[in-house]
């Protein structure tokens, strides 16, 4: 894209990211960035999900036992998975933040690394917790 100064010069000026696809090659920084807002708001479905299992229990036998039976099936165990993956991205999203923040991990191929260790590590300690718990 470009436009002319007040000289009638033309300029360069850089695309918007958000012009993904023929303009723009998404990067692991990116991606994880917006993965970081995803999860955040994605936490919440595993947050609803159990208040609605713990208030049921507070409530009465039956209507725990519909409750119980929607976290215990295939579905309450998807969300309840995905909110853990969740949980361990966003973990590892806040801990390089604040690597950032002390100035370290700025260059591209050190925050492409970190972006592909916040994937990979929140894979693997997903799958750690569920074997261990």
């Amino acid at each position: 894209m470009s436009s002319k100064t007040t000289s009638g010069k033309r300029v360069e000026r850089p695309l918007s990211p958000f012009m993904i696809g023929p303009y723009y090659r998404p990067q692991i920084t990116s991606i994880s960035s917006i993965l970081i807002r995803i999860t955040g708001l994605g936490l919440m479905a595993g947050v609803i999900l159990a208040v609605w299992w713990l208030l049921a229990a507070a409530i009465s036998d039956e209507y725990f036992a519909i409750a119980n039976a929607v976290v215990t099936s295939w579905f309450g165990k998807l969300v309840f998975t995905g909110s853990l993956w969740a949980v361990w991205y966003h973990y590892l999203g806040g801990l390089r933040h604040l690597y950032y923040d002390a100035g370290h991990g700025l260059e591209i191929k050190t925050a492409e690394r970190l972006g592909w260790a916040m994937v990979i590590g929140s894979v693997v300690l997903t799958v750690l917790t569920i074997l261990i718990v």
